[in-house]
């Protein structure tokens, strides 16, 4: 069968490559791997910025935005042939950390944990793979190729549940909410954020388009002014930060409001150096009451919670997120990013 394979640390060393069929071991699923999404993490793999090979290889199959679908199941297995599934993304450590051993692997202490595709364990991005039962999530068929959506969604769900739990140290009552960014995280924070009632304002760059029309669409307000307008006109109780931009960052953090509780998922590259004037931000944080967190990857329990989310949306409004699939013989076109790109997809059999 073909698979995508890096070298991990060697630029540009991609490659489809022909590796031996999996064979499911006691308690495993045996899978058809029907697409896989592309995202910021593969082409860092591919720029041997990241990534590490299972011990004793060379060679890392990349890919953790899968979705598939079950040739084979255990026996008494709540999944069955037939059923469209996607594969949890993180593993607990081997020897785990408390945290890892009560199911919280995505707040991993000691970084010892692994993850497909990415961290030690081969990844998604093969014609067949196999997975832990307990580690794979029934998706909506009617989703169809939408599905492979699930694994973003899942760090979305987090970051909500994140902002949730925080907001219930006292009285939580937000009603409006800032997205910064409208990428496929910062699209379907808006879509959860919208699920949960909330008055939802994103802000990007963008000025026409796809992206303004899919806010639209959503029922949320979009704005392509400067982030700091947004924030002083909107005065949001919830902001979602996904671009990682210094200076974004710079403008939210001198923007907390009373109780306000601000969420960052992006991980950004430092191009534009701002100042920031940290006294004086620790000190209307420490005023307000405000909260400051990271949130990163996810656990079962999100990406149920996505799994939810996503087959309670409108199909085609997730099916507009994905704006290019590209077959698994054409590779490296889904690593060259285009214009209008929201979400791009490979088709593993094609």
């Amino acid at each position: 069968m073909k698979a995508i394979t890096v070298e991990p640390g060697r630029s540009g060393s991609m490659r489809v490559e022909e590796i031996d069929d999996p064979v499911p071991g006691e308690g495993e699923l045996l899978v058809e791997g029907l697409v896989l999404g592309v995202c910021g993490t593969d082409r860092e793999l591919n720029a041997g910025d990241y990534g590490w090979a299972p011990e004793g290889a060379d060679r890392l199959v990349i890919g953790h935005e899968s979705l598939g679908r079950v040739i084979s199941a255990p026996e008494g297995s709540e999944f069955q042939e037939g059923d469209l599934i996607v594969g949890v993304v993180r593993r607990p450590d081997p020897e785990p950390c408390q945290a890892c051993a009560h199911g919280d692997f995505d707040m991993c202490r000691n970084g010892d944990y692994r993850e497909r595709g990415i961290k030690e364990i081969h990844g998604f991005g093969s014609q067949r793979w196999v997975v832990d039962q307990r580690f794979a999530v029934k998706v909506d068929p009617e989703l169809g190729h939408g599905g492979a959506l699930l694994e973003p969604a899942s760090v979305v769900a987090k970051a909500w549940d994140q902002v949730e739990q925080v907001g219930a140290r006292a009285w939580f009552g937000p009603a409006t909410a800032v997205v910064v960014g409208a990428g496929p995280i910062g699209l379907l924070a808006s879509l959860i954020g919208v699920q949960k009632g909330l008055d939802v304002h994103v802000v990007d760059r963008v000025e026409e388009g796809l992206k303004p029309d899919l806010i639209a669409q959503l029922g949320a307000t979009y704005h392509s002014a400067d982030v700091g307008e947004v924030l002083d006109r909107v005065r949001p109780d919830v902001v979602i930060e996904t671009t990682g931009a210094e200076p974004v960052l710079a403008a939210v953090l001198a923007r907390t409001r009373p109780y306000a509780i601000v969420c960052l998922l992006g991980m950004g590259v430092t191009r534009e150096p701002s100042s920031v004037p940290l006294a004086s931000t620790g000190r209307d944080m420490v005023l307000n009451n405000a909260v400051l967190l990271g949130s990163v990857n996810a656990n079962v329990r999100h990406w149920e919670m996505a799994a939810e989310a996503l087959a309670a949306a409108d199909k085609s409004w997730l099916g507009s997120l994905i704006t290019r699939t590209v077959p698994l013989s054409d590779l490296g076109d889904a690593f060259e990013p285009q214009e209008d790109d929201i979400k791009v997809i490979v088709d593993l059999q094609a």
